[in-house]
């Protein structure tokens, strides 16, 4: 019989190998076209970003064209024929959260197009309902006015923080990701390419957002429409993928000072675009953060853009005729 202190060490030594070798994920589920309806809810809520937007149902988004799908499309996008009354609602736009909700995953996005103009923030990240911060946000795409790069980034509770070297493409704007130090700003990462966020993200076709997440780390990796380093498992959605073998991330939010299991609990996936805020005077701009605020509405100032950005919003519906996403897939791993 073999002594229990060999295989004791037989025991650690595969598990080291596993974890030299990296995570392997498992194809869980296709979401493509008609599926997005099967496979969100949407949130038809007060904006909690207080934006210039009125979120709407399902069959209020199917009827209006704010949503709709071909075979391997699904575009979601916010009106872009009225002119609104500066006393009345805002404008008509979709948010929508997904059924499942995850822990460790892999999620891959293909998006043709995401919603430009003056204004406009359109956001794909996650969380869990009716609790945030307590239970964390990671944010996957977000920007808002036009204003490349992508912006990543982690809110938490008190006890999160990162790293100032990590081995990323991207660049820090803070190490804290606790939301009440930070204004609600929590730690984020600038994505290194202009191509990763609005007009120029969609003059190349777009691109694909990916995201891993683990009790050891959370990592964003971006890659154009024409980058030729994308890795071919995600091009052809490989049913195994294995994402340590697909170079640096722009973004990476390792666990060295920030427990992950009791910092972020299943969250949904959360895909919306909102526009503006409500509170145009509040947070100044610093290293392209917003502190204090919501986001579009107080950047607005600095954008270039006309005008204020809720009397823009109001009275000029054509500008946000490009203004909506139009996603190829999401494809789900898990281990």
């Amino acid at each position: 019989m073999t002594p229990w202190y060999w295989l004791a060490a037989l025991f650690l030594f595969h598990r080291s190998l596993s974890v030299f070798a990296g995570n392997t994920y498992q194809l869980s589920n296709k979401i493509v076209g008609n599926d997005f309806y099967d496979n969100f809810n949407w949130e038809a809520i007060d904006d909690p970003t207080h934006g210039r937007v009125t979120y709407v149902d399902q069959p209020t988004s199917k009827i209006l064209n704010l949503t709709f799908t071909s075979t391997d499309t699904f575009i979601l996008r916010t009106d872009f024929t009225t002119v609104l009354d500066p006393k009345g609602v805002g404008r008509q736009s979709v948010r929508i959260r997904s059924n499942a909700a995850y822990t460790t995953h892999v999620a891959i996005f293909s998006i043709r197009h995401m919603p430009q103009g003056c204004g406009t923030w359109p956001a794909i990240w996650t969380t869990a309902p009716n609790a945030w911060p307590n239970d964390g946000e990671i944010d996957i795409l977000e920007g808002v006015n036009d204003q490349a790069p992508n912006l990543s980034v982690l809110h938490s509770t008190q006890g999160c923080t990162m790293p100032n070297n990590r081995t990323m493409t991207g660049t820090p704007t803070s190490t804290d990701c606790v939301t009440t130090d930070t204004s609600n700003a929590g730690c984020g990462v600038n994505f290194p390419t202009s191509f990763s966020y609005g007009p120029s993200f969609n003059s190349v076709g777009g691109g694909w957002y990916v995201m891993e997440r683990n009790e050891k780390k959370i990592t964003v990796w971006f890659w154009a429409r024409n980058d030729p380093s994308v890795p071919s498992d995600i091009i052809n959605g490989a049913s195994s993928i294995s994402p340590d073998g697909w170079g640096n991330p722009a973004a990476l939010f390792p666990s060295t000072y920030c427990d992950f299991p009791s910092h972020f609990q299943q969250h949904n996936i959360i895909i919306n675009l909102t526009l503006c805020a409500c509170y145009e005077s509040v947070g100044t701009k610093t290293n392209g953060l917003v502190l204090g605020g919501d986001w579009a509405g107080s950047a607005y100032g600095q954008s270039g853009c006309p005008s204020t950005c809720i009397d823009f919003v109001n009275n000029n519906p054509s500008a946000y005729t490009d203004a909506f996403f139009d996603f190829e897939y999401i494809w789900l791993y898990t281990p």
